[in-house]
């Protein structure tokens, strides 16, 4: 049967990265999330070992091998609104702390694409100090999660560390397509599943609750939404529409830079409104908003619930918990159980083959803050904290052999 490997997964949310950790062959301790509905969709998903409960830093915690988790993600997310000094994302350092403090064989940490940015960076310093302090080995990388055989572009950050070892960074499975920068992964791998393969085998929606596996079903739109949809091709949004279909809320963002000088970290995400997916690509990223935004390929309908479920990778049997808004919010900020289990196998693969540790200091492995040719001020600028924070030498120059930096 081999090594047991056991874990601890902390914001556990829905139970996305759980799911692939157990299928990854990881057996776990304890989980844990302040939230009613997820802790209540993880036990009824997943087991009793989770646990509702606010995570500080000197909470009692079992020894496991691997601590995982994703910090709180909204106050970072470029979905919405950011929010400067929002408390969310303060709990990264905790996220640290605990590791250093229970001092694991290894972690695993993942967030969003703007958690690199947010604060002025500061939150990457508040999760690499402690642990490259406690002897972390750390890799901490921007990935699309399309390149791991998710039906989604959809990028994310990820940190992986072992304690004084030098864990190897997963390869991706798949050739990703559809989005900016997706294609600049290259090698002989399979194409990244589509929206239409996503959805394969699913019956027909049902107009009203619960449908079909659970969630599968969307109300039937009258009036202006039916304009717009009708409106819509394959790869379209709102602002392929006729200004007079708009939405008032769009038409105010997409012109809000000049209407109301809303600053740049307050501005949130470009508006697109709503969007059509196409059938033969990876879907946009889900959010919490996606059964309000995104239009199915081929019927003049919104997406359902399970069909976005699906697109994260969880299984029919999977049930979640909660008012319809719950459910939406679990799905959207849950980690892709495909995603996180080919992590988690790549991970196993390596503890149980046993790790050589040394008793010599932490160091950053790599830092991959970008996944196109270029970087924006914001990234050259966290670029340049980390590279001062931890990779300095006296000379003022990166120390040899701790950095890889792509982009």
């Amino acid at each position: 049967m081999g090594k047991v490997l056991t874990v601890v997964d902390l914001f556990c949310g829905a139970g996305g990265l759980s799911l692939g950790l157990h299928a990854a062959g990881f057996r776990h301790l304890k989980s844990i999330d302040h939230n009613s509905s997820a802790v209540e969709t993880y036990a009824r998903n997943l087991g009793a070992h989770v646990e509702a409960a606010e995570i500080t830093e000197d909470m009692d915690l079992p020894s496991a091998t691997l601590i995982a988790g994703g910090p709180p993600c909204q106050g970072f997310s470029s979905a919405g609104m950011r929010r400067t000094g929002d408390d969310r994302n303060t709990l990264v350092s905790v996220f640290a702390k605990i590791v250093a403090r229970q001092k694991p064989l290894a972690f695993l940490f993942e967030n969003v694409e703007g958690f690199l940015t947010g604060e002025d960076g500061s939150r990457v310093i508040d999760l690499l100090g402690p642990l490259i302090n406690a002897g972390y080995h750390i890799h901490l990388r921007k990935v699309n999660v399309a390149n791991f055989g998710v039906p989604q572009n959809r990028k994310r950050v990820i940190a992986i560390g072992g304690l004084h070892w030098a864990p190897t960074f997963p390869p991706p499975t798949h050739a990703a397509f559809g989005s900016p920068g997706a294609t600049l992964v290259t090698g002989d791998l399979p194409a990244t599943p589509t929206v239409s393969e996503a959805f394969r085998g699913l019956p027909r929606a049902a107009e009203s609750a619960p449908g079909t596996p659970q969630g599968h079903f969307a109300p039937a739109i009258t009036g202006d939404d039916l304009k717009r949809v009708h409106g819509l091709k394959q790869g379209q949004t709102m602002r392929d529409l006729p200004p007079e279909l708009w939405h008032e809320s769009f038409g105010r963002r997409a012109y809000r830079r000049v209407k109301d000088g809303t600053p740049t970290e307050r501005r949130g995400g470009a508006p697109h409104g709503i969007r059509r997916l196409y059938a033969d690509q990876p879907s946009k990223a889900i959010t919490s908003f996606a059964r309000n935004e995104f239009i199915h390929p081929t019927e003049d309908r919104f997406l359902t619930l399970r069909e976005c479920a699906r697109i994260q990778t969880f299984p029919d049997d999977f049930v979640f918990s909660g008012k319809l808004a719950d459910q939406a919010l679990l799905i959207g900020n849950a980690v892709p159980p495909l995603f996180a289990e080919q992590v988690a196998k790549h991970l196993a693969a390596e503890l149980r083959a046993g790790v050589e540790q040394s008793a010599g200091p932490g160091r950053l492995l790599s830092f991959v803050p970008t996944m196109s040719t270029g970087m924006s001020p914001a990234l050259q600028r966290i670029t340049t904290i980390v590279r001062s924070a931890f990779l300095a030498s006296n000379d003022g120059k990166p120390k040899e052999g701790q950095l890889q930096l792509w982009g």
